[in-house]
């Protein structure tokens, strides 16, 4: 659809086009917050098992029930899981990853549009650099107040 988009089609076309594509990320979004939340409650789940399975294992030590090797079993199991619980936590963190860059391409576009939007209209060009210079002074501002801060705390180090 987007080359025939490109190659002349219809603006109503494009414009549906569009929409279905901002449908698309939008539910590209929530489905990958969702499945960090699904990924997130199982783990939880997974870990509240683990822990009372630790308890009656540590309580089976303390009785003297099993032998060394059953023991030497037991911590094998539990450093498989544990690795199994660190490449669940690793893909979460690259999902996050995805759904970051997801956002920054949608944010890109956001900003593509308002240029074109800018450069037809002057006014919503001078409203825009105002808003730049605004965001300008007030990070400007965020880094004196941080810098002063810190100098604070190094002196306050130093004296103690």
């Amino acid at each position: 659809m987007q080359d025939w988009v490109s190659s002349g089609g219809s603006e109503m076309v494009s414009h549906t086009l569009t929409r279905h594509q901002e449908i698309l990320q939008d539910l590209t979004q929530e489905f990958y917050r969702l499945r960090s939340s699904l990924r997130a409650k199982q783990e939880h789940a997974s870990l509240l098992e683990d822990f009372r399975e630790f308890d009656r294992t540590r309580l089976d030590l303390e009785e003297g029930v099993g032998s060394t090797e059953q023991a030497l079993l037991k911590e094998h199991a539990a450093i498989s899981r544990n690795t199994g619980h660190m490449d669940n936590v690793i893909s979460q963190a690259q999902a996050t990853l995805g759904a970051l860059v997801l956002q920054r391409s949608t944010f890109g576009g956001i900003n593509s549009k308002l240029s074109n939007v800018s450069s037809r209209l002057p006014t919503v060009n001078q409203i825009l650099s105002a808003i730049k210079r605004k965001k300008s002074m007030d990070t400007i501002i965020l880094s004196l107040v941080a810098s002063v801060c810190t100098f604070l705390i190094f002196i306050y180090w130093l004296s103690k």
